[in-house]
């Protein structure tokens, strides 16, 4: 019983500490990163995202040492090679994007346009330059290339909203509509989280009976040349969609039986 409330209380000042930590960049590091790079805003984003990273990277080092989470990888070495890759991965918590952005330092993502109204996050979507997902489609794939262009590997969730237990995944077009257009390949990643906590139905204080484990397991690297033979794009993004929604069911299940 003990324990239970220390992780409770653990887990509210994680989440207060995260809101902060947004305010704190955003009012006070940020203007002074404008400040750096006035006049070269490809470097004073880079720099935001660096910072943003290593933020991130203390933020799941603090919920480990509290005793929250503990963080486990598989084939780690496949994620340092991938670079300008669009990064893809199943969504079953609510913390998925920040454990991906602490461990890929040259990070992009494509976030929600309710982020950017968000009072303690605006600031940070605005100065890493990362990706509004309602932009105008013709500035939305070309911010994809730009930052493919200077090295970023662009994290995207192809179900577009955390994994809702018990049902099956569906998968939107979006992250196969950015991989066929700016014809760029896709490094995909399975996460688990274990005991499920931080999921669509849970809130965050209902956390579980013990410390739980977010385990991330890299897959090799997915070619999307074959998808690129017909001139019908939307046919393509339809077809590549179907088979990574069956790629991620078959690798979920298998992994899952084996373990």
């Amino acid at each position: 019983m003990i324990n239970h409330y220390w992780r409770l209380f653990a887990t509210g000042t994680a989440f207060f500490l995260f809101s902060l930590g947004g305010g704190i960049l955003s009012l006070f590091v940020f203007p002074i990163v404008r400040l750096l790079y006035l006049s070269n805003e490809n470097k004073r984003r880079s720099c935001a995202r660096k910072i943003v990273h290593k933020t991130f990277k203390m933020f799941i080092g603090y919920m480990q040492l509290v005793g929250i989470m503990k963080v486990e990888f598989e084939n780690a070495e496949l994620l340092k090679a991938s670079k300008g890759n669009i990064v893809i991965a199943n969504h079953p918590s609510l913390i998925d994007v920040v454990v991906l952005i602490s461990i890929i330092e040259n990070a992009d993502c494509v976030v929600k346009a309710d982020l950017w109204k968000n009072p303690f996050l605006k600031g940070v979507v605005r100065n890493t330059g990362y990706i509004n997902n309602e932009s105008d489609p013709d500035k939305f794939m070309q911010d994809c290339t730009n930052s493919f262009n200077e090295g970023n590997n662009l994290i995207v969730f192809p179900e577009g909203t955390r994994t809702t237990p018990g049902k099956a995944m569906q998968f939107k077009r979006g992250a196969a509509n950015i991989a066929l257009r700016t014809k760029t390949n896709m490094t995909p990643i399975l996460l688990f989280v274990t005991p499920s906590t931080l999921s669509k139905e849970l809130a965050w204080y209902q956390v579980p009976e013990r410390r739980f484990t977010f385990k991330l397991v890299v897959k090799p690297e997915i070619d999307v040349a074959k998808y690129l033979s017909t001139d019908v794009v939307s046919n393509s993004v339809r077809e590549l969609t179907r088979d990574l929604l069956k790629y991620y069911n078959e690798e979920l299940n298998l992994y899952e039986r084996v373990n």
